[in-house]
């Protein structure tokens, strides 16, 4: 069987786009790897990127110079885990109370890690997960 490596690229879907990019450049701290009217990409430490998609947006498949991509889009409170180490988890609790983000829920995990839940301005579940120690081998 051909083999996985990671996962390249995670969509969240939003309404604003304007309003989710100033989230996620200013309170994520995010930089952009492409912006345009329907999406923006954003670069997770060189490992994966993230794509904020408006809602509706890409229901038509879109025709780029390399192919065609189908259509796609999601609805309702999706989640997604950004990892983080250990020492920076506090940094990241004390970072968010500055920008008046609610913190609705922590974990402290069997194998020694510690997950903060907050929600970005579409609902959308983050969370700030230390690894190793969330999942076996994580």
């Amino acid at each position: 069987m051909p083999k996985i490596h990671s996962i390249l690229e995670t969509a969240l879907y939003v309404h604003d786009l304007d309003r989710a990019t100033a989230f996620y450049d200013d309170i994520m701290g995010l930089p952009v790897l492409h912006a345009d009217d329907r999406m923006c990409a954003y670069n997770i430490n060189g490992r994966s990127v993230l794509l904020l998609f408006v809602r509706g947006a890409t229901t038509e498949a879109v025709e780029t110079p390399g192919g065609v991509i189908p259509p796609h889009d999601g609805s309702g409170q999706l989640h997604i885990a950004f990892a983080v180490t250990q020492d920076e988890i506090e940094p990241w609790r004390a970072h968010l109370a500055a920008h008046d983000i609610s913190i609705e829920g922590t974990s402290d995990w069997k194998n020694g890690g510690h997950s903060l839940y907050f929600r970005d301005p579409d609902g959308n579940l983050l969370e700030l997960a230390t690894t190793p120690g969330v999942w076996d081998g994580f």
